[in-house]
């Protein structure tokens, strides 16, 4: 019997989750994991009492044609990153990792690069998040030390990074 590795079983599960997303764009699914137990889950989707994209079978930013990664304000969602730690404890969050899967909802298909929002990333950072696994293929994915997006401070204009 061949074991599924630790990051692999929590990526499924992050896909699993992700099911759940109600956006037309992207589907997200993230699991925050500490101490080898599952802390909270998210999937992107309305705030809860809104009506969501699917039910609207409408999405402002694919409307306007706004890219992907701007004018996140015109969303109606709240990401899946943002759901995993709306439903935390801080405590529960520092030194965790966060595991995500996004797939397109029109091919089904799993879209490797996929990261968080510089918003996203924001959360991610103050609730003390340590790293974050993100899944490219059905077996392979990413490790982003979060340090690196506190160093890097992709909020900065390029004159004030050093």
């Amino acid at each position: 019997m061949n074991r599924i590795d630790k990051e692999n079983y929590y990526l499924d599960i992050a896909q699993t989750v992700l099911e759940r997303s109600t956006c037309l764009r992207r589907c997200y699914g993230a699991i925050i994991v500490k101490n080898d137990e599952i802390v909270t889950t998210g999937y992107n989707g309305a705030p809860r009492g809104r009506k969501n994209c699917v039910d609207l079978s409408f999405c402002t930013r694919e409307a306007m044609n706004i890219p992907s990664g701007e004018r996140y304000e015109l969303c109606r969602s709240v990401h899946a990153e943002a759901n995993c730690i709306i439903s935390a404890a801080r405590s529960e969050t520092l030194g965790a990792t966060l595991y995500m899967a996004c797939k397109n909802p029109a091919t089904g298909e799993l879209i490797p690069g996929s990261t968080s929002c510089s918003m996203c990333r924001r959360l991610i950072i103050n609730a003390g998040i340590a790293k974050v696994v993100i899944r490219d293929t059905p077996t392979e994915y990413r490790v982003v030390d979060v340090a690196d997006w506190i160093r890097e401070d992709d909020s900065l204009p390029e004159q004030f990074k050093k």
